[in-house]
């Protein structure tokens, strides 16, 4: 009977310690704004480096915080990006949504970190003004063929 109940025991704690788990320790943001005062002020400042340039090329674009990262939309998913929580590693990332783009770019990427759609950086070294605004005129350019394809 001192079995069971141990092992009846034990199996709460491992229910609790997964119902904990996926509990946040803190509120999400739930705005752009409220995200990046979340973070440190040269992850900030890059970021927000980042934001200005994406909103100077599409200022109509929807900012929203989506799979708990900032996104523009425009009717779809635009870009993203977000930065690394581990204090020891301050990356930065910059979401194209687009594998295709990031080959496309290939070269214009080669002194960058990429993995699938999503271009790395730190906020020492942020990625250029123009290079943000290629790949971003690129997406819209990428979103407006797919719209139209779909609506024929």
């Amino acid at each position: 009977m001192v079995g069971k109940l141990d092992s009846l025991t034990f199996a709460k704690k491992i229910n609790m310690r997964k119902e904990n788990f996926f509990q946040p320790t803190t509120s999400m943001p739930t705005t752009v704004d409220e995200y990046l005062a979340t973070l440190p002020g040269d992850v900030r400042d890059a970021l927000e480096k980042l934001r200005r340039t994406i909103k100077s090329i599409v200022p109509g674009a929807e900012e929203r915080i989506a799979y708990r990262i900032p996104i523009f939309r425009l009717e779809r998913d635009l870009v993203g990006f977000s930065a690394q929580r581990n204090p020891q590693k301050r990356l930065c990332s910059f979401y194209t949504m687009s594998p295709p783009l990031v080959k496309a770019m290939k070269k214009d990427l080669q002194n960058y970190r990429v993995s699938g759609a999503t271009i790395h950086f730190i906020p020492e070294k942020p990625l250029p003004a123009a290079l943000v605004k290629k790949i971003v005129r690129a997406r819209v350019k990428e979103l407006s063929v797919k719209a139209r394809k779909y609506k024929s």
